[in-house]
């Protein structure tokens, strides 16, 4: 008979069924990927990108491969928030694992409303604020690349979310772990990191680049050393959770996050590739457990033995 252990893991009053969640942007809405795979079986469903208005996205073409990785510059395109309540959110409703809505804003103003209405709406466990995207004109980084402007805006939507509160920021900095204290401080419940890296990719026989912004955010696995890195690097930082991603699409890759302090962990581009790979993620990390002879996640969490 298989071993039980407990895979349950609380991010900040948040208890999740297991440490593994989806990365928003790459897993829709959720509805998306319900043909491929139970979506009762993972942590966390982390949906889209969701702004007060519906955004368009930027325009095409906004997705190309990289060795080992990906580049997007979609533009955080989703249906706002009035649509995704009345279209989306049905769905999500009927499902056991928890849900937590990633959501922008241009102004700070428009981060507050968002925070205020979703903390309103019954069945979401909690939000994710990004402060992180490089491929908008207009906030997303804006916000989230010095530590003066992180703290500002996420004490403005402390004051207003009642919710559990995780903040996404970006690789894109000087100084992630002043950053990471900041929002600390603003009051965020919990971190998630990395956002996309800063890259670009040409057509050498057209001389044009791959991307119709240009420039995009580069993901999977060519970026998970550096976030790796920055999770260790945070997590020796700040008290809060946690929460690691960039180029997962492993078991063995999300016990090396679990390992350097991640809480938890979310898969993102390996969606993409493997439409199921979060749950085989689930399954690896319990096998990992009973094999190393441990009874929670949290024996793993932050047990890097340093030289």
């Amino acid at each position: 008979m298989k071993k039980k252990v407990d895979l349950s893991v609380t991010i900040s009053g948040l208890r999740l069924k297991n440490p593994v969640l989806t990365a928003s942007g790459t897993f829709g809405y959720g509805e998306e990927y319900a043909p491929y795979l139970n979506l009762n079986t993972l942590g966390a469903i982390i949906t889209k990108g969701i702004s007060l208005t519906p955004a368009p996205g930027n325009p095409p073409p906004r997705i190309c491969e990289t060795p080992a990785g990906m580049l997007n510059a979609i533009g955080l395109q989703n249906c706002g928030l009035n649509a995704f309540i009345a279209e989306k959110l049905p769905f999500l409703r009927t499902l056991s694992t928890a849900l937590i809505v990633n959501f922008w804003g241009r102004t700070q103003r428009e981060y507050q409303e968002m925070a205020k209405r979703l903390s309103d709406l019954p069945d979401i466990g909690g939000l994710e604020m990004n402060i992180s995207c490089p491929n908008i004109k207009q906030g997303g980084i804006s916000f989230g690349s010095t530590a003066k402007d992180a703290f500002a805006v996420v004490s403005a939507v402390r004051k207003i979310a009642s919710l559990p509160l995780m903040v996404k920021l970006s690789p894109n900095v000087g100084d992630i772990g002043a950053i990471a204290e900041s929002v600390e401080e603003a009051g965020a419940d919990a971190i998630s990191l990395i956002n996309t890296l800063y890259g670009m990719a040409i057509d050498v026989e057209t001389r044009r680049p791959r991307l119709g912004n240009v420039i995009g955010g580069l993901s999977g696995p060519a970026i998970k050393p550096v976030a790796v890195r920055m999770v260790f690097e945070v997590a020796q930082r700040v008290k809060i959770p946690v929460v690691g991603v960039g180029g997962i699409v492993s078991a063995e890759d999300a016990l090396e996050f679990l390992i350097a302090g991640a809480r938890a962990v979310q898969v993102g581009t390996a969606n993409f590739i493997q439409p199921d790979v979060t749950a085989k993620i689930v399954s690896g990390i319990e096998e990992y457990l009973i094999r190393h002879k441990m009874n929670t996640v949290d024996q793993i969490t932050g047990s890097i033995e340093l030289p």
